[in-house]
């Protein structure tokens, strides 16, 4: 039976990786990329550093294209999930495909997802979907979530408090679900569209990579100069990713 690895591999240091990741890599026959264009070369060169560093040995590459996915800006609730979902589908045939051809059995591939592959990522849906035996595993990584925490010396709960971890789209629609929410995946700035009043927010992007930049404060203090910042790093780089607490007082 062939191996699929899913190993978490940090937010953006290469110091994020845990042993338990170290020894999947070097476990790996074929490390298998989902080519996503020139934007996102920086994060390949990161990807490439953490093999170079890591793996002694031979290794592959197999590379697939990142199929088309409708990011319509109207997309809502079941709308928005058929999208998501249709786009999961296309990405399941790439991965079946290269499966097939590139893994043979009893060898062992491996995905590197960024973060943790339990917190808004979806290979190891799409793995457990495919019409092929696999033994799939899942090794844990250092999330932005926790990258987040650490650069802004926070403790996410309070004392017996609980913490909420949500989307733009999801906040925008739903507003502040609790007092301590954790917001991810937000490409319109959901934030600046809230009721402010005695809130706080601890904004970061490209966490734990040589570009990470930090604003916290006082929401209604603070919104503006996020979104300006969000919208340059955008654009000098031809990406961002981004997470942020909001807190009420």
């Amino acid at each position: 039976m062939r191996t699929v690895q899913v190993i978490g591999v940090g937010a953006g240091d290469p110091d994020h990786l845990t042993l338990q990741a170290v020894a999947a890599l070097r476990r790996t026959d074929v490390f298998l990329v989902v080519d996503k264009g020139e934007p996102t070369a920086d994060l390949a060169a990161l990807r490439a550093e953490l093999l170079a560093r890591h793996v002694p040995g031979p290794y592959r590459v197999a590379t697939m294209p990142d199929p088309e996915r409708d990011r319509s800006r109207g997309l809502t609730g079941e709308a928005y999930a058929e999208a998501v979902r249709a786009w999961q589908q296309r990405r399941a045939a790439h991965y079946a495909r290269v499966l097939a051809d590139e893994l043979p059995e009893g060898g062992v591939g491996s995905f590197l997802v960024w973060g943790d592959p339990a917190i808004y990522d979806g290979t190891l849906r799409i793995l457990e979907g495919l019409d092929l035996p696999l033994n799939v595993v899942s090794v844990p990584g250092i999330s932005a979530i926790q990258a987040l925490a650490a650069a802004h010396r926070l403790v996410l709960n309070r004392t017996g408090g609980a913490i909420t971890v949500t989307t733009g789209r999801r906040l925008a629609r739903e507003g502040m679900i609790g007092d301590d929410v954790v917001v991810m995946l937000d490409a319109r700035c959901a934030f600046a569209g809230l009721p402010d009043a005695g809130v706080d927010i601890f904004w970061g992007a490209y966490l734990g990579t040589p570009d990470e930049v930090l604003v916290a404060g006082d929401l209604a203090a603070v919104k503006d100069e996020i979104v300006a910042v969000r919208a340059r790093e955008r654009a000098r780089k031809g990406w961002i990713m981004d997470t942020y607490l909001l807190r009420r007082r």
